[in-house]
């Protein structure tokens, strides 16, 4: 790619090279960001072709790394790939929104307008009866796709906005109701419990 005369000039060596293999460590960190975090996700499949592009790119950026011990900009360009590689995964997996997390919403206030919007938008709702430090609560569990949480926080706010909840991440479910399924059985009973559920 670049002419043996090109590759023993300044240029090259202070400026080109260092960019290449920050690039490289810089790829090949993210790739073994995603890689972990795909495993933490329990998606398995994608994980062994993950890891051999991850191996081949970090084998090209250390081999020039030996070949270039006297330059310092090289050894700069690697631990920076390596730190942006780590943010540029993390970002990506952001986007992704990879994976399942549960809400527990807990609430002193009637939860019924929050359980209708729920299951309007098709999300599974658990109902428990609890006991809070100033008196009965009513506890509502919801399992819900990441790129989901943002839709869930919202009719939290809009239908009962003074509801403490938290959100944990869980590796796998079993069943479940979730936006896309077919819910028009479970629209029909909310309506009958709740006459409301149709007029937001």
């Amino acid at each position: 790619m670049f002419s043996d005369a090109f590759m023993q000039t300044d240029v090259f060596n202070w400026v080109i090279l260092p960019l290449l293999i920050f690039l490289a460590r810089m790829s090949d960190v993210t790739l073994a960001t995603l890689r972990n975090i795909f495993l933490s996700k329990s998606i398995r499949y994608i994980v062994p072709f993950i890891g051999f592009g991850e191996v081949m790119i970090w084998l090209i950026a250390i081999s020039q790394i030996m070949k270039n011990l006297h330059n310092p900009a090289c050894f700069i360009a690697y631990a920076s790939g390596y730190s942006m590689g780590i943010f540029v995964g993390i970002k990506i997996e952001e986007r992704l929104a990879l994976g399942l997390q549960i809400m527990r919403v807990i609430t002193a206030a009637n939860p019924d307008k929050l359980i209708s919007a729920l299951v309007q938008n098709n999300f599974g709702v658990t109902t428990m009866d609890g006991q809070g430090a100033k008196g009965p609560v009513k506890i509502l569990l919801v399992v819900v796709k990441r790129k989901d949480i943002a839709l869930v926080k919202k009719l939290i706010e809009e239908t009962n906005p003074h509801s403490f909840y938290s959100v944990e991440d869980i590796r796998n479910v079993s069943h479940g109701v979730f936006p896309g399924n077919n819910n028009s059985s479970r629209l029909d009973y909310l309506k009958k419990v709740f006459p409301y559920a149709g007029n937001h």
